[in-house]
């Protein structure tokens, strides 16, 4: 691991907050787990299942939680969300690239770009675009016409950004995504399919991140939304007119159908897929892997995954969930039949 700028453990409290018991000298220069962490870096606990950990780690100083203050004497750094303070502080300690400021010779740019900007071996923006201050576009960038980026964005290699998406503020666009594609839209004609034009945009709000290879679809009339501070992981699939509200979260392989919206701060676990039309409230909370085929008008967690077992008993209990619709109806009737006996005596 490349070592960093040391930062003392007073300079990071002064920063970013928190209660700092010990040394405010020590000098930490990287973050690590408190299994694999060495003297010269800070490590963290956010699962209580590590806590015997921090009897042995040899990391210089910590970061825990209140309740975990007295299971060690290392120096450390005292905050309620320790998983949180522990993200500040692998920011502040691995500050990103910054590339040189100004367009390099071999992009192709017919739009006025800021001298803030920072535009990479053969980007191309199009036509009539709107290029904010200090944005980043890494080389082979496609940013289409009347294409608007907010200030501070930063977006990887190989981004395509079709025309007139809107992207907000200090958003940051991994590798390969692709925004503003067309969006899965036919008409059936006979035995033919005839294409739907696509006219609607995706418009991101601020602080949003999208992971490599995410693909969202441009609305076929409204508009793609996707709310501020909405994090996507790699390889999600987003559908036309989907609408995701403020700081919801989706891990990879997600799925999303078209028209379907989804409210604020929902996770949704990795590989969940949505069909289309559907609404979720805010706060709802899909895991892994859950199809979900009906709106979650209520807050909560929803589940639909069976659980794993033997090849065997699989097959078995698969068997038995195809009889459960006859075993209702024959319940049924021996309800009535009992409610039946019941009257008669």
């Amino acid at each position: 691991m490349v070592r960093q700028a040391g930062r003392r453990l007073g300079e990071i409290v002064a920063q970013l907050g928190g209660e700092l018991i010990g040394d405010s000298s020590i000098e930490v220069s990287q973050v690590g787990t408190l299994a694999s962490a060495e003297p010269g870096q800070i490590a963290f606990l956010a699962n209580p299942k590590y806590r015997q950990q921090l009897q042995s780690t040899r990391a210089s100083a910590v970061i825990v939680p209140p309740r975990f203050v007295g299971d060690t004497d290392l120096p450390k750094i005292v905050h309620p969300n320790s998983y949180a303070y522990y993200a500040r502080v692998v920011a502040l300690l691995n500050p990103p690239e910054v590339r040189s400021q100004g367009v390099h010779p071999s992009a192709v740019v017919e739009s006025p770009v800021p001298e803030t900007a920072r535009v990479g071996e053969n980007v191309v923006i199009g036509r009539d675009a709107m290029i904010g201050e200090n944005v980043t576009l890494y080389p082979g960038c496609v940013i289409g016409d009347r294409v608007s980026i907010g200030d501070d964005s930063v977006i990887y290699p190989n981004v395509v950004v079709y025309h007139d998406c809107v992207i907000g503020k200090r958003a940051v666009v991994q590798a390969g995504a692709v925004i503003g594609s067309d969006g899965f839209g036919f008409a059936k004609d006979g035995e033919r399919w005839i294409k739907i034009p696509q006219i609607g945009r995706v418009v991101i709000g601020d602080d949003v991140e999208i992971g490599a290879n995410t693909s969202i679809d441009r609305g076929a009339l409204d508009d793609t939304v996707i709310g501020d501070g909405v994090k996507l992981d790699n390889q999600i699939q987003i559908a036309h007119n989907v609408t995701i509200g403020d700081h919801a979260a989706m891990a990879g392989c997600v799925g999303v159908a078209g028209s379907t919206h989804i409210g604020r701060r929902c996770t949704i676990g990795g590989a969940g897929m949505i069909i289309g039309h559907l609404e979720l409230a805010d706060d709802v909370h899909v895991s892994a892997g859950t199809m979900v085929t009906k709106s979650l008008r209520q807050p909560g967690q929803y589940t639909s995954i069976f659980p794993l077992e033997p090849h065997d008993e699989w097959l078995q209990n698969a068997a038995q969930i195809k009889r459960l619709a006859k075993l209702a109806e024959r319940v049924s009737e021996l309800e009535k039949k009992l409610e039946s006996l019941e009257k008669s005596s």
